[in-house]
């Protein structure tokens, strides 16, 4: 019995238990008395509707469960962003789905709502997957209407969007299953195929703004009902009694979708991992404060035998290497946390990016774009190496030739962050502002500028120089307290949910389902066969 080993696992273990723990208060949308009054009008929930419709025998990978959480307090919230979404399959085919929950303020839409859409069809467009939305909304939220109504990122963008994935090609699939006013209403029409369930509605005005504008007095139904849309104005294609008969049509509808060319990345026949995957939860140290070798993560991943290393002897605090996952050929990019002694004898910090490790970094990436294997990106970083050595080296230079691979890459990249992901470490190793296909964070991630002391630190300089400026006295105690305020609320902000709340990361996992999740998004990138030639532009020598 190794008892490092087995705290190692109990504390990871413990922070993903609460992770779960938010889960599952998350899972009930707007609550409980919520949820019953969508029962008793014969109405599924979100998360019921999701489950009916897809396929039993495969996953259903949440995406944004944590948007907003912790947001909006003073509106009482908004769990999951008012939307449950994922890719999910559907009669076989892997499928983006995304369903307003009505629980949450009638499904109405905050900022994060519309950022996770966008998100949602961002995914549908890089993967040329079919998208199925399950309409149940009462449309912007007004309050914050100036936050989601006019922007190039807010609600309309969506509506552009369906527009630009129908010349794409790309199969939309709307139902309506409840409401769906003003501008909502271009949603489903901007559809390919749109069903609408008895008791839903579509219109630009309901009743009550139809008697404000014109004097007309008119019901829901006789307005957008089910029967005016299929049979009058022509705008729905399918009517359905039940919420039931409406998912059957939808597993219909997909099941006679067409075939289009893969991507063509490699995938043999899977084998299990060196390592049992149940090993993964015991390499990191509780708060992530000692070494690990990330090697033993790669080999509770990777199928046995798989990773043969590129340039292991050189830049070791990058570790790349060619291997499979699930069959999957990849090219891993992971930074290493040991300590490690280069052949000069120099002694480097694990998790910091030297100009080496940066070389041999962007030299692979370019390798796996040549040879077309998809990029698995494992983050633990602190950033670049600082110092008048690094400096007079071109750490600069070399630090942008990784960048610059990075940005370029045109073969799907997948993103973990394991622990750190600090500063220009973030860019360097695909974090969300480099196009990743799909990024997701453990538990024990933390994304910020610059590690929690140094910026804590800073900050109290940069705040007593201005007090003092100003003629104030300040104490070793004033000092404390205000470093102790800047600690807290900077810890605060590098947290996970956090990330998560704000889509950084599309899904805070267990660590065990790593392998598991990079297999699926492969699978989601391989629908996409068109991928443009890869140009690095300028390059840093």
């Amino acid at each position: 019995m190794n008892i490092e080993t087995n705290k190692n696992e109990d504390a990871m273990k413990l922070a993903w238990s609460q992770v779960r723990h938010r889960l599952e208060t998350i899972y009930e949308g707007g609550g409980k008395k919520a949820i019953e009054k969508q029962r008793e009008r014969n109405k599924l929930t979100a998360r019921e509707r999701i489950a009916y419709l897809c396929d039993t025998d495969k996953p259903f990978i949440e995406i944004g469960a944590f948007a907003g959480f912790d947001m909006y307090a003073e509106y009482g919230g908004c769990p999951a962003g008012g939307t449950v979404s994922g890719i999910g399959y559907v009669d076989g085919r892997q499928c983006v789905i995304v369903a307003n929950d009505q629980t949450v303020k009638a499904g109405a839409w905050f900022p994060i709502t519309g950022k996770k859409n966008l998100r949602m069809q961002e995914i549908a467009m890089e993967n040329k997957l079919p998208v199925i939305y399950l309409v149940d909304s009462a449309g912007v939220f007004l309050p914050l209407q100036d936050e989601i109504f006019p922007d190039k990122e807010h609600f309309g963008r969506i509506f552009r969007n369906n527009a630009k994935m129908s010349a794409m090609g790309i199969t939309q699939i709307a139902a309506v299953m409840g409401a769906c006013v003003a501008g909502g209403a271009y949603l489903p029409i901007m559809s390919d195929e749109t069903l609408i369930v008895e008791g839903g509605s579509i219109y630009l005005a309901g009743p009550y703004l139809v008697k404000a504008a014109i004097g007309e007095e008119i019901d829901n139904e006789t307005l957008g009902g089910a029967v005016t849309h299929t049979a009058i104005s022509g705008i729905a294609d399918y009517k359905c009694e039940t919420e039931h008969e409406c998912l059957d049509q939808i597993k219909k509808i997909v099941s006679k979708i067409g075939h289009t060319p893969n991507a063509g990345f490699d995938r043999i026949k899977s084998t299990e991992p060196k390592k049992p995957i149940n090993d993964i939860y015991s390499v990191l140290s509780e708060a992530n404060t000692k070494p690990y070798n990330i090697v033993d993560i790669i080999e509770c991943i990777t199928d046995a035998d798989s990773f043969d290393q590129f340039k292991e002897d050189y830049g070791k605090t990058i570790v790349c290497g060619y291997a499979r996952i699930d069959g999957w050929a990849v090219g891993i990019v992971a930074n290493q946390r040991l300590v490690v002694k280069n052949k000069k004898g120099e002694m480097q910090l694990g998790g910091v990016i030297y100009n080496d490790s940066a070389d041999k970094a962007a030299r692979f990436i370019m390798n796996c774009n040549q040879k077309k294997i998809p990029l698995v990106f494992l983050q633990d970083v602190t950033g670049f190496m600082v110092g008048s050595k690094s400096e007079h080296a071109g750490i600069i230079k070399d630090g942008a030739k990784l960048v610059n691979a990075v940005a370029n890459s045109v073969v799907p990249k997948i993103t973990i962050v394991i622990g750190n992901s600090y500063g220009a470490g973030n860019y360097a190793m695909c974090g969300k502002a480099y196009d990743p296909r799909f990024i997701y964070a453990w538990p024990t991630a933390k994304i910020a500028v610059m590690g929690g002391d140094q910026a804590a630190k800073t900050l109290l300089q940069i705040q007593v120089a201005a007090m003092k400026a100003k003629g104030k006295e300040i104490t070793p105690e004033d000092e404390q307290k205000i470093l102790n305020d800047i600690i807290q609320k900077y810890q605060a902000q590098t947290t996970p949910y956090y990330a998560a709340a704000r889509l950084w990361v599309d899904a805070i996992i267990d660590p065990a389902e790593t392998r598991a999740l990079i297999s699926n998004g492969i699978e989601a990138a391989d629908h996409n066969s068109d991928m443009p030639e890869f140009k690095t532009g300028v390059f840093q020598v």
